[in-house]
């Protein structure tokens, strides 16, 4: 549901919105600030009147992020917008990272791909199945079966929940976000890759042992 933003105040008047007040911005464009702060990221298709705002404010919108040492990005031809640390090694970082499981960034990994492949054909939308299917190959012999399925489903809701890079579309199908081409830059695929790719070689590794074990007691 979209937020009423009152409009009767002009950008550059100032007013308080409550006794003792000391801010010097308008109501509706410290809803955006506080709105992008929040994270993960501010959509224009689904909060028009904020994304609105953004445009018009949008210079102000920088100078305040940057006093904390926040950067914002824009994507104007996706409609959206969010923020991350300033690119200093010498700035404090002001964005807290998610907490991840391995699954999480995997599952990235999967949905990121799957829409950059699919990229210029519109809507990306993906099963679950499918996508739990990528996943399978994580499945170590020694974990339960019905406990892998349950961890995976955990990060399917999370990424619906509360990364917000998959916008349900069905029982078990989604579309993903094009927010998630910017949310994760190169150095986390490279980082998430390679642990991908270790993974997957263990467990292959573990499974051809398994096999082994099992032919030697047949013998």
């Amino acid at each position: 549901m979209t937020e009423a933003i009152p409009t009767d105040v002009a950008p550059g008047e100032h007013t308080g919105l409550w006794r003792g007040d000391s801010g010097e911005l308008p109501d509706r464009t410290r809803r955006v600030l506080l709105r992008l702060v929040r994270g993960p990221y501010l959509s224009g298709a689904r909060e028009a009147q904020l994304w609105a705002v953004l445009l018009t404010d949008e210079t102000m919108i920088r100078s305040r992020l940057a006093e904390l040492f926040l950067e914002l990005v824009i994507d104007r031809d996706n409609e959206f917008a969010f923020v991350r640390n300033a690119p200093s090694d010498d700035a404090p970082k002001a964005v807290r990272s998610e907490a991840l499981t391995f699954l999480d960034t995997a599952m990235l990994l999967v949905l990121r791909q799957t829409l950059l492949s699919e990229e210029g054909r519109g809507r990306v939308i993906v099963g679950q199945a499918e996508v739990f299917e990528q996943l399978a190959v994580f499945r170590t012999p020694d974990r339960d079966e019905k406990d892998f399925a349950s961890r995976v489903n955990s990060s399917w809701n999370k990424m619906q929940n509360k990364l917000r890079v998959l916008h349900a579309v069905g029982d078990d199908r989604a579309e993903i976000s094009p927010v998630l081409r910017l949310l994760v830059d190169a150095d986390q695929i490279r980082a998430i890759t390679a642990e991908y790719q270790r993974i997957a070689r263990e467990c292959e590794g573990d499974f051809a042992a398994l096999s082994t074990d099992d032919e030697d007691q047949d013998a």
